[in-house]
């Protein structure tokens, strides 16, 4: 008996830039689907920015129809402000999966690069040449892109430790 595939979109966040990417599992096979990067305009007022990733983004999840989402959390920086304007947009990245219904898993930065790279304080090379190793003919268009299919692998890798997790429980 052949396992179903189904897709998982990973995302990056950001303002300026948010970066999406596609992958397929099948059981513990990966194959890449689609990368790409939402933009907002500069000059645009942060509440026109939000509306221009939402509808980008919205736009993406109509066009690939994944299954599930995995979102990279925010780390906090020294700048409040830009902290605060990356919390908006983060959760811009939230909303428009689930608003599709799809369940919406959240993963810290080191354990997105220690899933795919096996260090938790691996450089951007490093990531990006995992992802050419773990998704043969994969081109990212950007470095967002990038960081977005290394969230989608990360909830590839632990999204079935995380089913079993009320099982488990439910045993106890």
């Amino acid at each position: 008996m052949a396992l179903e595939a189904i897709r998982i979109i990973g995302i990056d966040p950001g303002l300026r830039h948010t970066g999406w990417g596609v992958v397929a599992c099948q059981g513990s096979r990966l194959s890449y689907v689609a990368d790409g990067t939402a933009r907002s305009s500069a000059d645009a007022s942060l509440s026109h920015r939000l509306v221009e990733l939402h509808d980008q983004l919205a736009a993406v999840l109509e066009a690939w129809r994944p299954d599930e989402a995995a979102v990279e959390e925010t780390f906090v920086n020294k700048d409040a402000r830009a902290t605060l304007k990356l919390g908006q947009a983060r959760g811009i990245a939230l909303l428009v999966p689930s608003l599709r219904g799809l369940t919406v898993s959240e993963y810290a930065p080191n354990m997105v690069k220690k899933t795919v790279v096996g260090a938790g304080h691996a450089q951007k090379h490093q990531v990006q040449a995992m992802l050419k190793l773990l998704l043969p003919g994969c081109k990212p268009s950007s470095a967002d892109a990038a960081d977005a299919l290394a969230v989608a692998i990360c909830h590839a890798h632990h999204r079935s430790v995380k089913s079993l997790r009320p099982a488990a429980g439910a045993l106890a």
